[in-house]
């Protein structure tokens, strides 16, 4: 293994964490009432004192994300391709709003329920590359006239709620309720992402509107299944790498079967947990190893898309790293431990009643490189005493590594084994999707309590069978290495 100069190691650990801080809100607000491919883009190099501030960074994050509390016609189904950003830091999609519908790039955040845009008003400038919302220019806007915020471990959004046409993986919701933002600390976003979309449950969205997703879902006879499904692609190990890269593939309505093997195996979420996306973590093992975990809501762990890492308590992680010879805490950063570079860690994660230990791989675990000898683990301690939240929070690190399921009816998630298909796609640089406008297979009407220029790329969704086809084509000549671009409908 090629190691980086401490410096550049360090800075690759910051780059992460600025992608996380989207995708991990904490929303205090007055209350109201297919499928999408990824990127990835390259770290930026940071120095030694940065690599500090964001490995406490991480933490804070997921404290502060984890500390609150129609018309339609016949069913489908739909894909959108991922971007890779920043070496596996996080994973984003597009959807299109408002009339005409105009695209955006959104992080896709399975640990939050709440959709917000950065607004024209008050968030770009001319510089920073960042698409904003502009409500003027949509002839479907309805402003609600109610504030809203969202808290983050390093900084926090600000804007209004307002109601637009909101178009996603091949779907609409002709009045989905959004947080247009106007005041946004420093670099909480960063270019070319625009906001971000949550894909948890209504019972934890601080805006008190029903996610895009779980409206689809609860209007019985639009998708096909009430599902979405995640493909995500490893880029970490890539010495070499573009700032955004192909990042997989999100479905909405159906599994795409080429991208899996075998049985996907569900386990149901706790009852009355559904809010985020909760699994007991069963058991835990390292190196054939295993972790003393506590049983019941004390190894609840919240399976998080928008998360880059794995955090959990403070005992269990400490175990965890008792069991690589040579580990020790990261000096200036609680909660952190490095371990030799040259043992190859291999780490087990089973859920519920499952018989399945599903494994993270080595090039996960090892989060970064610090020096020759020194590399820094992707498990944390996440003190979240006095909160709402679930003890463990698992995040892209164990996603990477299997094909996830999350399903509404009955309240479950699910994982398989990835497809040949789908790890070849790990590493291979390309041309990362564009935020798109495609095609619309079904149309509803979203909640109504309380109450541009077309960037062209992948497809936001086509019907089954035609997305089905197209998908096979792009994974075909992504893998050959013929292509690494949009897909169009």
């Amino acid at each position: 293994m090629h190691y980086l100069p401490y410096s550049l190691a360090l800075s690759c650990l910051l780059s992460l964490a600025q992608d996380n801080v989207l995708a991990a809100p904490s929303a205090s607000a007055s209350p109201l009432p297919r499928a999408i491919p990824l990127v990835r883009r390259a770290a930026a190099q940071r120095n030694a004192s940065e690599l500090s501030s964001w490995l406490s960074r991480q933490k804070e994050i997921l404290e502060a994300k984890y500390s609150g509390s129609a018309a339609q016609r016949k069913r489908a189904s739909g894909f959108n391709l991922l971007t890779n950003q920043n070496a596996d830091s996080s994973f984003y999609g597009s959807i299109a709003v408002g009339t005409p519908a105009i695209s955006y790039d959104v992080i896709l955040d399975t640990g939050s329920s709440d959709l917000w845009l950065a607004a024209s008003d008050g968030v770009s400038t001319t510089s920073d590359g960042i698409p904003t919302f502009d409500s003027t220019a949509s002839s479907t806007f309805t402003d609600l006239d109610t504030t809203f915020s969202i808290s983050y471990g390093s900084g926090a959004a600000r804007g209004t709620l307002g109601k637009d046409a909101v178009q996603f993986a091949g779907f609409e919701v002709d009045q989905q309720t959004f947080g247009v933002v106007t005041q946004v600390s420093t670099d909480l976003l960063s270019a070319p992402v625009s906001g971000l979309m949550g894909l948890g449950f209504a019972s934890i969205a601080a805006s008190g509107a029903t996610p895009f997703w779980q409206t689809l879902a609860d209007n019985d006879g639009t998708l096909d299944s009430p599902l979405m499904a995640f493909q995500l692609t490893r880029f970490v190990d890539t010495t070499t790498s573009n700032a955004l890269q192909p990042g997989g593939t999100f479905n909405l309505g159906a599994v795409n079967t080429s991208l899996f093997t075998g049985a996907i195996d569900y386990q149901d979420i706790p009852s009355g947990e559904e809010g985020y996306w909760i699994q007991e973590l069963a058991a835990l093992t390292v190196n054939g190893n295993s972790v003393t975990l506590d049983s019941g809501s004390g190894a609840y762990a919240a399976i998080d898309t928008g998360t880059t890492l794995v955090g959990g308590p403070q005992d269990a992680v400490s175990a965890l790293y008792a069991q690589i010879e040579g580990s020790a805490p990261l000096t200036g950063n609680e909660g952190y431990w490095s371990y030799p570079c040259s043992t190859n860690v291999n780490v087990t994660m089973k859920f519920g009643s499952s018989s399945i230990a599903w494994p993270i791989s080595n090039a996960d675990f090892l989060l970064q490189q610090l020096s020759q000898d020194t590399c820094v683990g992707a498990f944390f301690a996440l003190s979240t005493a006095g909160t709402s939240a679930p003890p463990w929070i698992v995040g892209d690190t164990f996603l990477k590594n299997v094909y996830s399921v999350f399903r509404s009816s009955p309240a479950s998630v699910g994982f398989a084994t990835l497809s040949a298909e789908a790890l070849a796609m790990n590493g291979k640089t390309g041309a990362a999707p564009s935020a798109t406008v495609g095609a619309v297979s079904a149309t509803v009407t979203g909640s109504t309590a309380n109450s541009g220029t077309d960037r062209s790329s992948s497809a936001n969704g086509a019907p089954p069978s035609v997305g089905a086809s197209v998908y096979a084509l792009w994974a075909a000549a992504l893998v050959s290495g013929l292509v690494g671009g949009a897909v169009m409908l």
